[in-house]
């Protein structure tokens, strides 16, 4: 499988092909490093649109991000998107990143803010001599290099936002610097992403924006990330998952029967396709594919 240089996510999505995603995270480890690469082996078969790696906080990982991207490029037939913040570079050291990711043969890029250097929940505060805002990121990359730059939206809004027009806002200004496509973060309701696509189209954000998926295997944890981001998880949701609090066995499988309903509601709704949030492991996205009869 060959991925033209020329040929744009955007371009991509406009075939009128659904987008099926995966993303992973910089392993900390050797046995983190394994199980990475055993899920990108079992995942790859699917043929994937494309495969992103994050960064991070703090640009922490800036180095495996880099090294991962780059051998997913080299061994496999997959699409790499490498993940690019604003947090703790300044505008020098982001075009050297960007130098190094195209000499390693990405030419995808996602581009975001990033958290704040002191983690969720604390105040943004830009890096001497950096950026401040993704759609400057965005129109760097766009200045600098030949890339094809997706974004992040926010099916609730940004927890910074003063509101939803606002947000809106917001992802038209990293759509006019140059962004070709979106990824939202884990969508908890088909309606606010529906919402979402609905304020975007209206303020002339016209990209594509695929919306990402993270099944619910552990009650607490995801209660905790979604805390992150100060949301709450939906009722409906909560009294789906509380009676198997105690029988994880049963909970995942909810778990997994919730997510499989929001991916058919989402592309009965338009969605150009899904974007598993897959934690470096495969069971739970393959799970998923097989109840959406999506087969390799």
């Amino acid at each position: 499988m060959t991925h033209a240089q020329g040929q744009s996510m955007r371009e991509r999505l406009a075939r009128g092909d659904r987008s099926f995603s995966f993303e992973f995270f910089p392993p900390k480890d050797e046995a983190g490093e394994q199980q990475l690469w055993q899920a990108i082996t079992e995942l790859e078969p699917y043929g994937p649109t494309f495969v992103s790696v994050t960064y991070g906080a703090g640009g922490t990982t800036r180095d495996r991000t880099v090294a991962i991207t780059e051998r997913i490029a080299r061994e496999t037939g997959l699409l790499p998107v490498a993940h690019l913040t604003c947090v703790g570079h300044t505008t020098d050291e982001l075009t050297t990143i960007l130098a190094d990711l195209a000499r390693a043969g990405v030419d995808h890029v996602m581009a975001l803010r990033g958290d704040p250097p002191g983690g969720p929940g604390t105040a943004w505060t830009p890096t001497d001599g950096g950026l401040t805002y993704a759609n400057e990121l965005v129109a760097l990359i766009r200045a600098r290099t030949d890339m094809r730059i997706g974004v992040a939206a926010f099916p609730e809004g940004h927890v910074d936002a003063a509101d939803l027009d606002h947000d809106a806002r917001v992802l038209k200004a990293k759509y006019d610097a140059g962004a070709e496509f979106a990824v939202t973060e884990m969508v908890l309701r088909a309606s606010d992403y529906v919402a979402l696509v609905e304020r975007a189209a209206a303020v002339g954000a016209d990209l594509p924006i695929i919306p990402g998926i993270m099944p619910i295997l552990n009650l607490r944890s995801m209660e905790r990330m979604v805390e992150l981001s100060r949301r709450q998880l939906p009722e409906e949701i909560t009294a789906r998952l509380t009676p198997h609090a105690d029988d994880p066995a049963r909970l995942r499988a909810e778990g997994i029967a919730i997510a499989t309903e929001l991916c058919e509601t989402l592309l009965d709704a338009g969605a150009p396709g899904l974007h598993f949030y897959t934690l470096n492991r495969s069971k739970a996205t393959r799970e998923i594919f097989a109840n959406l009869q999506i087969t390799v």
